[in-house]
């Protein structure tokens, strides 16, 4: 059976059990960057545990496997199929540390992700360049890449890419890609409080945010005035929280999932949101013997968070001024679709796109193929747009 024919055969069940794929599911995050799905499946059918004895092994395993390949193809001077090999033995070490670098192995796993993906980088042309965004005394190593024609003569159109929880810059690769395709230099950049970005995970962190449009501006490859954003799950909140914190600076943002962003659940969805948020909560991604690898949650904490985080709360929806195209699957469990309909409905009249698939969950990864190109498409055409 293909691997197309893997997907297409998979149910939608949108959770976060690790132990069944699924659409919508928890390995929703790696599909498009898989090219064995078998391996996947096989891998998953025989997992003892999730904590990092058991998790870390069955999937650092393969990626050795995947990166011994890509050494001996670079040798032999195959470029490109060493390069794609690196990717599969990034991806599979990507899994391999999730959600983040909790345990020393996992921050073994942690490094070999990020040497993967750094070896894989060396067949690029123009070069990729890990890059440091200073903000308030702290610096962010972030990746950046600009057309090979471009500089101070003809400075690019580029790209924020802003990632999310737990997928790290390593893991949004295939978007500066796609910005490369369009014409468009990238800056691929850590969330708050992931990765290499030291901030918290907290609104005002959205400062880093804001030091990263600063320095694609400043690069002499780039048009500093035609700078778009894009973010994906967490990422998505992160995109329309700068979007409205600073305007005239972004020229279009793309937001695939998000939250929150003023939109309030009724008392059954939120019932619902709380118990699958409380499902991930007992899944233990550490060391045996740790506790919660992600919070649990109730209600009367999700309405502390929405206050806390929401776009309406902190007065942004009508600042965000900017084109906007938002993204996601209607049965989201962790981004209700509420959110776009939310943001349909309020802040400025014009401007604002939306694209919802009613057969698929957080994100929208079943469809991977056909928004995320899309959506890189639709940032150049507006961030070339006049104003």
């Amino acid at each position: 059976m293909s691997d197309s024919s893997i997907l297409d055969a998979l149910p939608l069940a949108p959770s976060e059990d690790p132990f069944v794929v699924e659409h919508g599911g928890f390995y929703r995050r790696w599909f498009h960057m898989i090219e064995d799905l078998r391996r996947l499946n096989d891998t998953v059918a025989t997992l003892k545990g999730t904590t990092d004895n058991f998790w870390v092994p069955a999937w650092r395993d393969h990626g050795k496997k995947y990166e011994e390949e890509a050494e001996d193809l670079a040798a032999r001077g195959e470029d490109s199929a060493a390069r794609s090999k690196f990717l599969q033995a990034r991806t599979f070490y990507s899994i391999a540390r999730f959600p983040r670098p909790l345990t020393p192995l996992k921050e073994e796993a942690n490094r070999d992700c990020i040497r993967a993906y750094l070896r894989s980088c060396d067949f690029l042309d123009p070069p990729l360049e890990r890059v440091n965004v200073e903000c308030e005394g702290k610096t962010i190593i972030s990746h950046f890449r600009a057309p090979v024609d471009s500089g101070i003569n003809n400075p690019a159109p580029a790209v924020l890419i802003m990632c999310g929880g737990d997928m790290f810059k390593e893991d949004r690769g295939w978007a500066g890609e796609m910005a490369m395709e369009n014409g468009l230099a990238s800056l691929v950049m850590d969330g708050p409080g992931t990765g290499e970005n030291p901030f918290p995970h907290e609104p005002e962190s959205v400062t880093a945010w804001m030091a990263a449009i600063d320095y694609l501006a400043g690069r002499p490859e780039v048009d500093g005035g035609r700078i778009g954003a894009f973010g994906i799950s967490r990422g998505g909140h992160s995109v329309m929280l700068l979007a409205g914190s600073y305007p005239g600076r972004v020229r279009c943002a793309v937001a695939s999932a998000g939250h929150p962003y003023g939109y309030l659940m009724n008392e059954e969805e939120l019932s619902h949101f709380v118990e699958m948020c409380n499902r991930r909560a007992r899944v233990i991604f550490g060391a045996p013997g740790d506790g919660p690898s992600f919070p649990s949650t109730t209600a009367k904490q999700e309405e502390a968070n929405f206050k806390r985080w929401a776009l309406s709360e902190l007065g942004l929806v009508d600042k965000i001024v900017c084109p906007v195209l938002m993204i996601n699957g209607k049965q989201d469990h962790l981004s209700p679709i509420g959110n776009i309909y939310y943001m349909l409905e309020h802040g400025p009249v014009i401007g604002k796109e939306a694209r919802i698939y009613p057969d698929d969950g957080h994100c929208a990864f079943k469809y991977f193929d056909e928004w995320a190109p899309e959506s890189f498409r639709w940032i150049k055409e507006k961030v070339n747009q006049e104003r």
